[in-house]
């Protein structure tokens, strides 16, 4: 027991600074955010709402409604739109119960509206820690809340879970759930399972060790913690749910020492369904860290429970079984993309059974009872793989697609055949939509490996395309071709025959997560800006509407007084819009919006005038050879990788170029710090980061000529 308080002291001193307390007892079943279990249970029956993540536990994402359907798509306006506060990504799934619309927006804030008008009831701020944001891989997103018996749960980007009254906006309880010292982050919407409210979290590319806690909605309390991966062996049992299973099961599948160091990775950042048929909850657990599986065990070994989808008793945590999707990943292939359950028809026998399109772009259907695998087949072009052995249920791995033997191209990329955004299913059509994308990269060796704690720690080096058959002779040829290769597409994918029906492609890898209605419609958006409809038999394309900010949130539909309605957030962020840029946004993001549609809606968007990104002002200062190397290797180690794509500033047009003590005020001594650009001074020497503004200054001067500046 000595182990257990030590390790979760962090948690119980939290729990004694619960703000305003509940008292012990549940609030009546009444007033806004009335949902207990059994409402829950009986979702796929309750049209008007929309009560949980994925709409009911199965979490298909499908609504029996059909007023809004493919005869009348053309008449769909805008009922009302609510703009936030922010231009960061939008992602979240909204809830609606009762006429009220619950959602998160960026920086883990929640706002509850009139469902039907938009009005603004109240707004929650959490008053996050701004320099979190700096260990947020993905941006400063939420993907949602919870609702449940009068009271609406979020995860904050800082790693706390806080409870808030429904009907007043206030908080009601928060606890801290994961070791602030490290580079935890919390983007995923919680679960309500019996009165227990389940969270995860993330980082697992920054050095952290993942896992899964249940706390007691009503007061906060630690009810059971699941660690997906081992920890320090010399440190002893965790007083965790996990135990036993990790010493027998895990552990010998992992070697060396780097996995425990780096915290192995394992985070739970996405899906979580639970399943009341079979009583267990079905968990999504994410990729190594370090991704390298040569340094993070030695090259050896499954690594358990990483790239896997774990049932776990939802009362007690306690392990039941698990498949694992790529034993031993090397990637980034996250098990965490949405998990679907479903009772299909296969070979004539009636199955019931989970389906999942992870980020290998392989397409699985796994037995919910007992975690074997029926069936997978790609949903997506990948080059890594011969296929999976149905017998073992292990991947049939192509020649140095562990890049073991030199650098290798890989498609799918990290970056995944498929993400975070929702995918749906459709029981009138059979078919699963799904946002799918073709995003190819290089991998190599990081040899040697330096750790940097704290900061991304992946031991892949990503390198220029190599010379193979099929690709130009030169470099820059090649990183062209490279370029042309990345793509997306909407997949209309039957996951009993396994086969795609249908495809609409795009020319972004980055499209929105999808809604399928009774009324033959798939809604989507995309990074362009557009929310579109689809004929869900056929793939027609039916309806478009211009919102001017990137739409990639899960849509969802309700109905009110009668009348249905079809929401979604808008606003580009995530990965994508930190690390890369996209040859669509010339100007600088609006604000994020949430919009309602209805038939014949009479609603306005904002006003919408392109804002020009700023014109680069480079300095005229001199710099020597070797600060502009410096600076080069230092921005692609800590810079790129938020500092790449249209979400955050680009330091080519920083008015900080030219002002070298204000540039060490914001890296080195952290004076933006609160609006997320933390302080570098435990990974830069001052050098150093005088070396990336002399980078960035050529870089500057680069982009003004290309612009046709001056």
């Amino acid at each position: 027991m000595a182990r257990h308080t030590a390790r979760f002291a962090f948690v119980a001193l939290a729990a004694l600074a619960l703000a305003s307390c509940s008292g012990g007892k549940d609030k009546a079943l009444e007033g806004p955010g009335a949902i207990d279990q059994a409402r829950l249970d009986n979702a796929a029956s309750d049209d008007d709402n929309w009560l949980t993540y994925g709409r009911t536990n199965q979490e298909q994402r499908f609504s029996n409604l059909t007023q809004i359907n493919d005869t009348n798509i053309g008449e769909l306006q805008p009922a009302w739109v609510v703009e936030l506060d922010t231009a960061r990504g939008q992602e979240a799934t909204p809830i609606v119960v009762d006429g009220v619309l619950y959602t998160s927006t960026a920086w883990s804030k929640v706002v509850a509206v009139d469902a039907a008008t938009g009005k603004q009831l109240w707004q929650f701020d959490p008053q996050n820690e701004g320099s979190k944001a700096a260990h947020a891989c993905c941006d400063v997103v939420n993907r949602g809340v919870a609702v449940w018996k009068g009271r609406v749960y979020v995860g904050t980007i800082d790693g706390r879970l806080i409870a808030i009254d429904a009907k007043t906006g206030a908080k009601v309880w928060e606890v801290v759930t994961v070791d602030q010292k490290k580079p935890y982050t919390i983007t995923m919407a919680p679960r309500v399972v019996r009165d227990k409210i389940i969270i995860g979290n993330s980082g697992a590319e920054l050095g952290v060790r993942g896992y899964i806690s249940a706390y007691d909605t009503n007061t906060g309390k630690l009810v059971w913690r699941f660690y997906t991966v081992p920890g320090d062996p010399k440190a002893g049992p965790d007083g965790a749910a996990s135990d036993e299973i990790l010493e027998k099961l895990a552990r010998p599948t992992w070697y060396g020492e780097n996995y425990w160091k780096l915290g192995g990775g394992g985070t739970v950042w996405d899906s979580v369904v639970y399943d009341k048929e079979l009583n267990q909850l079905l968990v999504g657990v994410g990729n190594g860290s370090p991704w390298n599986h040569k340094w993070r065990s030695a090259g050896k070994g499954d690594n358990l429970f990483l790239s896997s989808v774990v049932s776990l008793d939802p009362d007690t945590g306690k392990y039941k079984w698990h498949y694992q999707v790529n034993p031993g990943e090397t990637w980034d292939y996250t098990a965490t993309q949405g998990i679907m359950l479903a009772d299909l028809k296969i070979d004539g026998k009636d199955r019931k059974v989970f389906m999942q399109a992870p980020k290998n772009a392989f397409f699985y259907v796994v037995d919910r009872t007992n975690g074997k695998l029926i069936s997978a087949k790609p949903y997506a072009y990948q080059n890594w793989a011969e296929g999976i052995d149905l017998k073992t249920g292990r991947p049939i791995e192509k020649p140095n697609a562990r890049y073991e033997n030199g650098p290798q191209l890989i498609i799918p990329s990290g970056i995944g055949a498929h993400a975070w955004m929702p995918m749906s299913y459709s029981p009138k059509t059979g078919l699963v939509y799904i946002p799918a994308m073709e995003h190819p990269l290089v991998y190599g060796d990081a040899n040697p490996f330096e750790i940097h704690e704290g900061r991304w720690n992946t031991a892949v080096s990503f390198l220029d395309p190599p010379a193979i058959p099929g690709m130009p002779d030169t470099v820059e040829g090649r990183r062209k071709a490279l370029e042309g290769m990345v793509k997306g597409k909407l997949v209309a994918y039957d996951p009993i025959q396994q086969k795609p029906v249908w495809e609409v492609q795009r020319d972004w890898p980055w499209n929105g997560g999808t809604l399928a209605t009774a009324g033959n419609l798939v809604f989507q958006g995309t990074p362009h800006g557009e929310f579109e409809a689809y004929s869900a038999d056929k793939g027609k394309k039916l309806w478009s509407f211009q919102t001017h900010r990137g739409v990639l949130a899960g849509p969802i539909t309700y109905r009110v007084n009668g009348e249905q309605y079809v929401a979604v957030m808008a606003g580009y962020g995530g990965s994508m819009g930190m690390a890369s840029g996209t040859p669509f946004m010339k100007n600088r993001m609006p604000n994020g919006l949430i919009i309602a549609f209805k038939i014949k809606g009479t609603g306005k968007l904002p006003d919408y005038t392109p804002i020009p990104l700023a014109k680069p002002t480079p300095s005229e200062e001199t710099f020597t050879p070797a600060q502009i190397a410096t600076g080069q290797k230092f921005f692609f180690t800590y810079c790129q990788i938020c500092h790449g794509g249209p979400v955050n500033p680009d330091l080519r047009r920083s008015a900080l170029l030219g002002q070298k003590e204000a540039w060490q005020q914001v890296v080195i001594e952290g004076a933006l710090s609160q609006n997320g650009m933390a302080s570098f001074k435990d990974y830069l020497k001052p050098e150093e980061a005088e070396g990336i503004r002399a980078y960035l200054n050529q870089r500057a001067k680069a982009l003004l000529a290309e612009e046709g500046g001056k």
